[in-house]
């Protein structure tokens, strides 16, 4: 008998921040969807990339590959951040390096395995998730995007329910005839809360997809000082108790 009813949970952009991804990890469980994703980014600018990494892959979790994942995997020279200015650039720098030197060879063959997009179809809706976008996995797809710059990627997105993350600030809106669903952060929000974040996303066969963002409470104070102990750049820290600054869009 075809399902008609089904509760997907997806989250992203963990970067290394362990308390915010075990407590995101407890309140999907608590939740009970039927399936959950990882979108990506599960190390890079936070203390505990390593464990981070164990806990995800302990938990089953399908995952896709993040810009972040990618760069400490291959151990590239450059992670496809888009920085604003030079000094967030060299902070930037020494996350990635900290990060290459931190994780462990196999779990950096891990993140190479990682695929760029994952697709599940339930309930009449087919549904893909990817980091950035359908056209690369470092695009930003921020909310207030240039309307028929979305419309181009929805068009040709291939699903009716497109999951993503990389700018670490949640929405959602139907473009055309597809849904797109940012789930936000969960170890480095950009929206001002510093709550985690996770989304959950309804599909029913005769209504249409409903998305809930749930912010989830956790140690940021204890997030902080991991990231100071580890002598990370402080704006690390600073970001993970304040949630960050809300970012203007990239060009189209």
């Amino acid at each position: 008998m075809p399902v008609s009813h089904m509760r997907l949970a997806a989250f992203g952009d963990l970067h290394g921040n362990l308390p915010a991804t075990i407590a995101v990890l407890e309140d999907i469980a608590r939740a009970q969807p039927d399936f959950t994703v990882c979108l990506g980014d599960l190390v890079g600018y936070g203390a505990d990339p390593s464990a981070v990494i164990a806990r995800v892959r302990g938990a089953g979790i399908p995952v896709v590959m993040g810009n972040y994942d990618d760069g400490v995997g291959f151990d590239r020279d450059d992670c496809g951040c888009a920085y604003r200015d030079e000094m967030e650039f060299q902070r930037g720098q020494a996350s990635l390096r900290w990060t290459r030197d931190t994780v462990d060879p196999e779990a950096k063959a891990w993140l190479r395995t990682l695929p760029f997009d994952w697709r599940i179809e339930r309930c009449g809706h087919r549904v893909r998730a990817v980091h950035g976008s359908p056209r690369r996995i470092n695009e930003y797809l921020f909310e207030d995007r240039d309307p028929a710059s979305l419309a181009r990627i929805a068009a040709t997105a291939d699903c009716d329910i497109l999951l993503f993350g990389h700018t670490h600030q949640p929405w959602s809106r139907r473009v055309g005839d597809v849904l797109l669903v940012n789930a936000g952060s969960v170890g480095k929000p950009k929206d001002g809360d510093p709550r985690a974040c996770w989304a959950e996303i309804t599909l029913a066969a005769d209504s249409p997809p409903e998305v809930v963002f749930h912010r989830v409470d956790y140690d940021t104070r204890g997030a902080a000082s991991a990231i100071r102990a580890a002598g990370l750049p402080d704006q690390f820290a600073i970001d993970v108790l304040t949630g960050g600054a809300r970012r203007p869009s990239t060009p189209t």
